[in-house]
């Protein structure tokens, strides 16, 4: 595979998976200290990346789930966060300004603070109430990250009695890091013809919808946006139709992304409408790539992770073919803001 460590992966996902054991002790300590809501509180793509484990606990738990920017959370306060408030904030340099800012006024407020980075030895690695800490780099945190707030998600649903299968689940689970590795490996052939889709134009509509809107929101923002200075607009595919449609013509770029969730026929909607008004529809599905032995249930479950896996082989592909590497970057970090 293009410019990719097979072994560094493994070790990542496998970090990640790890974790599970302690993260549900921890989880399972809160609902006993009282807890009575979550809030995940990341700021750029480590927030979008969390908002898969928040959509299951609202659709499918009674506990109370919120999602805020931290950055406006630190000026308004918010009447839901106290110390019963679990509060999760992930960070993969354990250094970002508006999280920092957050986690003090989360410990200000009392709350039982969850943190996942990359670095302990950070601020916000160092902050938290319970700490966990998996290594991981841009190309592979999306995984990392869907896995451990996941598991949080999947916890709080176990220790409340919402959930029959958890060990099962947790089970297939486990096996997740060497089957994404087979899912990189039989899609990498496809790979360089999804890059020059993306080489191809300078502007592409990029929609979703269920557990993998948020990997087309953060692919557009944070790889194509930030990474590779390709403008995108990135749509929720219910918001499609209330809007966005009207810009669709012929060589429009559209990319959909499918998942196997019960939110698929929004995606199939926009499918059936693209093709009679552009050239240029180009579908990601996760139910075609390989996953032997995981069930339907836990297929849903990780669709975001498995267009993550897929995306980080486009992505590879498409640096080299415009010589702009993943790491360039004008303003990012680079300058005062």
């Amino acid at each position: 595979m293009l410019n990719f460590d097979e072994q560094r992966f493994l070790r990542i996902q496998s970090g990640a998976v790890a974790l599970r054991e302690r993260l549900d002790r921890v989880i399972a300590d809160c609902l006993a200290a009282g807890a009575e809501n979550i809030h995940f509180l990341g700021t750029g793509g480590a927030a979008i990346l969390m908002q898969p484990a928040a959509q299951l606990l609202l659709r499918q738990s009674r506990f109370p789930v919120f999602i805020d920017m931290p950055a406006e959370l630190v000026l308004t306060g918010s009447a839901n966060l106290n110390g019963k408030s679990i509060v999760v904030i992930p960070s993969l340099s354990g250094t970002t300004r508006e999280s920092v800012a957050l986690l003090a006024k989360a410990k200000e407020a009392g709350a039982m603070v969850i943190t996942l980075v990359g670095y302990e030895e950070t601020p916000i690695g160092k902050g938290g109430d319970h700490v966990f800490v998996n290594f991981a780099e841009d190309d592979t945190s999306c995984e990392s990250f869907y896995l451990q707030s996941l598991f949080i998600a999947l916890s709080i649903m176990r220790h409340r009695g919402e959930i029959g299968n958890y060990n099962q689940i947790a089970g297939e689970l486990d096996r997740l890091p060497a089957l994404l590795l087979e899912v990189k490996r039989a899609y990498e052939p496809k790979a360089d013809a999804f890059a020059r889709v993306l080489a191809g134009a300078e502007y592409h509509i990029i929609t979703g919808a269920g557990n993998v809107w948020p990997q087309a929101f953060y692919y557009g923002m944070c790889i194509l946006e930030e990474m590779q200075w390709i403008r995108t607009r990135p749509v929720h595919a219910s918001d499609f139709f209330h809007g966005t449609l009207e810009l669709v013509e012929e060589g429009v770029s559209v990319i959909l992304f499918k998942g196997e969730d019960a939110l698929r026929p929004l995606a199939d909607r926009v499918e059936n409408f693209a093709p009679d008004y552009t050239d240029r529809l180009t579908v990601l599905d996760t139910a075609e790539l390989p996953l032997p032995g995981i069930s339907p249930e836990v297929r849903g479950l990780v669709s975001p992770a498995l267009l993550a896996t897929v995306l980080e082989r486009i992505s590879a592909h498409l640096e080299v073919m415009r010589n702009h590497p993943l790491t360039t970057r004008r303003y990012y970090k680079r300058v005062n803001y």
